[in-house]
């Protein structure tokens, strides 16, 4: 067997297979069992090596070849695999309280294994094609059967499908420069093809005027969920583009140009955020901070950048799990989500909107909360080049706590003498109570998820060095 086809074809096989299978519970455990036993699969096994358990001797090839491209997967990718495959177990859990099981674990499934393949195909230019297949799975999940796509479906679908060809042409290009690396004309047309394919994908500034659209008009899980995949494996993505080519990694352009998108998506997001009178438009431009403060890592350097970038990732997957499984849950109490819907909802919704309101404050960069001490970091080294930048960066993290006190304030405001109560059941108190405890434990003991992070440089042969 290779690695490929257990990370890759082995969950698209069984995604296949639950699209036709109508227990929910069933497609519950059977995903979850498939992921828990993906992730432990790539922190356990080495690949291409070979392994003796008694009498039995086997190895994991590291590549495979499908339609004349190569799938390929090395030790190096283990922890990316890990990381993948155990947030789809994260967020695949809340998913039967919330009852869409049916739709979303099949086609969640596909889209996480297609992602793996974006980034194991080889000529790498091609995960692009592969990014894009699973932006049109995941149509499905945003639009129910039997309605319209809305606005920000649309708009999804056609900014997404821009950044392909701009990929490609660049890919086109930089082969060229390969030939001709003195060729300064050309240089320059690659890296303005491949930043527009990039600023498509990533939804960077002025690009992700869908992302809030989506956030109101969409199910908050399903979005949370793609918002969350997506965004992360692009940025890995384009971390290898960085890894591959000497001359990008290298442009003097390069961190200047991260640190000015950063900045605006994180002013930009925060302080329009800070405005909003939908729950779900605030999660999402809160989603746009964080790939703001992914930007701002990176361009902190290529050892400490890549490494505080990387520790975003565990607690901006938390936070967004909890707050979209919030949403969901008040979704069903005020199906419009906005402020004046949600009012006084605190009193009978205790549990869901105090765990809201604790993710909101987690990625907005609260102390204690999981998002603090990666956000503090950032904060730091941008301070050692420009206080200026620092301090914009930090205002539009203070939007995102204004929003997270505006939320508050509509959540508790309900009548003189309203009682208090408990709608939550058992498995949703217990679902909200493991992640606060975590957004806790992150904020507080951030080195408990070193052994993940120590392992994640490896994936990149300079960056990482």
């Amino acid at each position: 067997m290779s690695a490929p086809v257990l990370w890759i074809l082995l969950p698209l096989v069984f995604a296949s297979l639950l699209l036709i299978i109508s227990n929910q519970k069933a497609i519950f455990l059977v995903a979850c069992l498939l992921s828990l036993f993906l992730a432990m699969a790539a922190w356990l096994l080495p690949i291409d090596t070979v392994l003796t358990i008694g009498s039995w001797t086997f190895k994991l090839a590291p590549s495979v070849e499908i339609l004349g491209r190569n799938l390929t997967l090395t030790s190096a990718n283990r922890s990316f695999l890990v990381l993948i495959y155990g947030s789809a177990l994260f967020w695949f859990i809340p998913v039967a309280s919330l009852q869409i099981a049916r739709r979303m674990i099949p086609l969640g499934l596909a889209i996480t294994s297609l992602l793996v393949a974006a980034l194991a195909v080889q000529p790498f230019l091609y995960a692009a094609l592969i990014i894009e297949v699973a932006v049109l799975i995941s149509i499905p999940l945003l639009t129910p059967s039997g309605q319209n796509p809305g606005k920000g479906v649309i708009r999804f679908l056609i900014f997404q499908s821009l950044g392909v060809p701009f990929i490609l042409f660049s890919g086109w290009l930089l082969a060229g420069i390969g030939a001709n690396p003195g060729d300064l004309g050309l240089v320059q047309q690659a890296a303005t093809f491949l930043g527009l394919g990039f600023a498509f994908l990533l939804a960077i500034f002025p690009f992700y005027t869908w992302i809030p659209l989506l956030a109101e008009e969409a199910h908050p899980y399903v979005v949370g969920f793609l918002l969350w995949m997506l965004p992360t494996v692009t940025l890995f993505y384009g971390l290898g583009f960085l890894d591959s080519y000497t001359w990008l990694r290298d442009a003097t352009f390069l961190n200047t140009f991260l640190t000015l998108v950063g900045t605006l998506m994180v002013v930009t997001g925060g302080l329009l955020a800070a405005f909003q009178h939908h729950l779900g438009k605030i999660m999402g431009y809160a989603i746009i901070v964080e790939t703001g403060f992914s930007l701002l890592a990176l361009s902190l350097g290529n050892t400490s950048g890549l490494n505080i970038f990387l520790l975003l990732l565990v607690p901006r997957a938390i936070s967004l799990a909890i707050w979209a499984l919030t949403l969901s849950i008040l979704r069903e109490q005020a199906p419009g989500l906005s402020l004046k819907d949600v009012k006084g909802l605190a009193h009978i919704w205790p549990f869901t909107t105090s765990a809201l309101v604790l993710a909101n404050l987690a990625l907005a960069g609260m102390p204690l909360l999981a998002g603090f001490p990666a956000h503090q970091a950032v904060w730091e080294g941008l301070a050692r080049s420009s206080l200026t930048v620092a301090f914009w960066v930090l205002i539009g993290s203070l939007g995102l706590f204004a929003s997270a006190v505006r939320v508050l304030a509509a959540l508790t405001a309900a009548p003189e003498g309203t009682p208090w109560g408990a709608r939550e059941n058992r498995t949703q108190r217990l679902l909200l109570a493991i992640g606060v405890v975590g957004l806790f434990i992150l904020g507080l003991f951030p080195e408990w998820a070193l052994p993940l992070w120590n392992r994640m440089p490896a994936i990149f042969q300079h960056l990482g060095q």
